[in-house]
This record gives structure tokens, sequence and C-alpha cells, in this order.
């Protein structure tokens, strides 16, 4: 099979989760929803049932929500809360509803309250200090009962040896989306901004060991090209999320690239891996307590602006000229640590711009004349 075509199979997925959440349950499995973010998505898999990210939607209108939400919510989770109410996801057995920030804390609660029985919610609380021996504690008794409640979900026993498969599964589905991230800058003629989006975005919406068959198959195809000699510019991206194909067409009209990123829907959520040896419960708090480099995070060595130098280096190690932020509306610890991050931008002699975005923008018609310019002056 072709480049194109294996890249147009990731986006036929990645642009239609109804349609595989239809087929999964066509094939008699159960499915669970997974809010943003950081749960333990391997719990589900070794459960038996599929996983089903759940990051808003850039097609849908908030409008039932707003019954529920304040209006500072972050777009990203009123529309999951719309795609609740409207029966889009009606045919969900279950939904994780992690509570890594200020919004999805109460929103945890709105889901319960909205949707009543109608499908089973999970509420999944990390610790604030995820580094101590009782923060991974902690975590570990918060995994357990998510593994509890799964399991009457799915009426069978979660064993010890499911968590350990379904953590080497999970590693291997990592490993190979970092690699698709590297051959991707090596391959930028091939593999443009909206590509590289829906390819990753797809695994959000299959079972992992099927989306890595696939995803190393492309590759090695990717693999076997000569590395193209890009005469646009390369940026690096940051965010929450950055998925939106008409947000994503403007860097292609401008021959800008995607060298890497620093994207919570993207590159952060395949960083860290978890220990396949020991006891896998506690390997998974382990592997949230080695996620570093995260905006929602605490992070005890933050006066040092760890953060903003990583990015910094980033940028620099993937041979990109800048960065652009795309600033989630609304998503206060994103907002409070901007001024850290461009600190260190600016001390490392990184130009950047800064886009606010959410997901019911539909005109990018500013956004489009920010992105040229900064192409403009960075070439």
């Amino acid at each position: 099979m072709s480049i194109e075509l294996m890249m147009k199979e990731f986006q036929d997925i990645a642009y239609s989760p109804n349609k595989q959440l239809s087929n999964f349950k066509a094939q008699g499995k159960k499915v669970i929803g997974v809010l943003p973010y950081y749960a333990p998505e391997e719990l589900v898999y070794a459960a038996g049932m599929v996983p089903m990210g759940m990051w808003g939607s850039n097609n849908k209108t908030i409008s039932r929500a707003k019954e529920y939400c304040a209006t500072f919510y972050c777009t990203i989770a009123q529309l999951a809360l719309e795609m609740l109410l409207d029966g889009t996801m009606d045919q969900l057995d279950g939904l994780i509803t992690p509570t890594i920030c200020d919004t999805l804390r109460p929103m945890s609660q709105n889901f319960r309250v909205s949707i009543g029985q109608k499908i089973p919610t999970i509420f999944l609380a990390h610790p604030q200090n995820r580094f101590a021996p009782w923060g991974r504690q902690f975590c570990v008794d918060q995994y357990t009962n998510v593994k509890n409640k799964l399991q009457e979900i799915a009426g069978k026993e979660i064993t010890d040896e499911d968590i350990r498969n379904a953590i080497k599964v999970y590693n291997a589905s990592r490993a190979a989306r970092r690699e698709f991230v590297k051959l991707a800058n090596e391959h930028c003629d091939v593999v443009t901004p909206t590509l590289r989006s829906a390819v990753l975005k797809a695994s959000f919406f299959m079972l992992k060991d099927a989306y890595t068959e696939k995803l190393n198959a492309l590759n090695a195809e990717l693999a076997a090209l000569p590395v193209c000699e890009w005469k646009g510019v390369k940026i690096v991206t940051s965010g929450i999320i950055c998925d939106n194909p008409a947000l994503l067409q403007i860097f292609e009209e401008n021959n800008i690239a995607i060298a890497a990123d620093d994207v919570a829907h993207e590159s952060r959520a395949f960083r860290t891996d978890a220990s396949e040896e020991g006891d896998p419960m506690l390997a998974l708090a382990q592997q949230f307590a080695d996620t570093d480099y995260e905006v929602l995070l605490y992070d005890p060595a933050s006066a040092e602006n760890r953060r903003g130098e990583y990015v910094a280096n980033l940028v620099k190690e993937s041979g990109a000229q800048g960065l652009i932020l795309f600033m989630q509306q609304f998503c206060d610890p994103e907002e409070m640590e901007y001024p850290y991050l461009k600190k260190a931008l600016d001390a490392a002699g990184i130009p950047h711009i800064k886009l606010g975005v959410d997901q019911q923008m539909r005109d990018f018609g500013q956004a489009a004349t920010a992105i040229q310019a900064f192409a403009d002056v960075i070439a």
C-alpha cells in the first residue's frame, strides 16, 4: 500500500470517531470514553474493552451543555459534554473523567448529573504531589478504584498479567508514535501538518495494537525515503490541542512544516513509558510520577523554569526556526505559565507567537495573517 493510502486510512479514522465507535459496538465490544488526560487507558485495554478518547469536537456547536457549564469553561470540556447530551456518545459503556485541571474537576460532576445513570462515570483524581511515596500510593489507590469500576462494566476480573500485557502494548504504541514524529520531521514534504495531526489523532479511536501495526508499516515506508531538503519554514507547536484541519491548512499554504510538538493531544501523550516489570499498578503510578515538563502538573523546581528551557531546547534540537503557541481560550494553567515560557524562549533567542484558539472557531482570518507574518519573519 502506498504512503498516501496509508495516511488516508488514518485520516478517515481521525475524522470519523463516531463511525469507529459504531464499528466497535457492532463487533460486540464495550467502549469506555476517556476524557483528557493522563488516564490509565491500559486498564481499559486490560479489561478487554476499547478506550475512546474524548477531546471535544471541531464540528459541533455548544448548545445543551451551556445549561451545566460556566461560560469560562474551555470548549474541549463543554463539547465533550455536548456529545454526551446530544446522543453522539450514547453507545459508550462507561466514562473516565480525570480531574487534572480546575475545569475538569467540577466538570466531572456535571457529567454525572447531566447523563445520570445512562453511562457509568468513573471519577479519577490524580495526586498533586506525585513524587513522594504517599503520592504514588494515592495514585495507585485511585487507579485501583478505576480498575474495580472497569471490572464491573466488563464483567470480568482484570489480572496483573492482563495489565502487564496492556503496558507492553501501550509502550510499543508510544515508541511507534515517537518514531513517527521523528520521521515526519525528516519527511515533511510528504507528512504535511494536516496529515501529521490525523495520524496521531487516530490513535485515540483505535485499539492500540491495531493502531501500532498500521503505524509501524507507515514508519517503515517513510524511513525508506530519502530525507527531504525542506525549502520552507519549520516550527514547533505547543498547547493543549491543535487538530483543526482548517487551521493546519494555513501552515501548508505558507510552506510551514511541523518539526516537533509540545502538544498535550500529541507528543505529551506518549513521552513517558511504564515499566513492564514488577507490580503493574505501581508501574502505572510511577509512569504518572515520571511525567515531566507538563503545564498542568506540579513541578517543585518550577522556579528554575525547567519547562520553558525544555521547550526552548526542543525547538533547537528539532531544527525549527520558531514556535507557535496555541493558547486554549480560558485555560488558566497555560495563561499563567505563559510569562515563564516567554522568558525562556526570549532568553534562548527563539521567536514565537501566541494564538488564542478554541474548538468553536470557524473564522481563521486573523490566525492566517499572524501565521503568514510569522513565517515571513523567521524565513
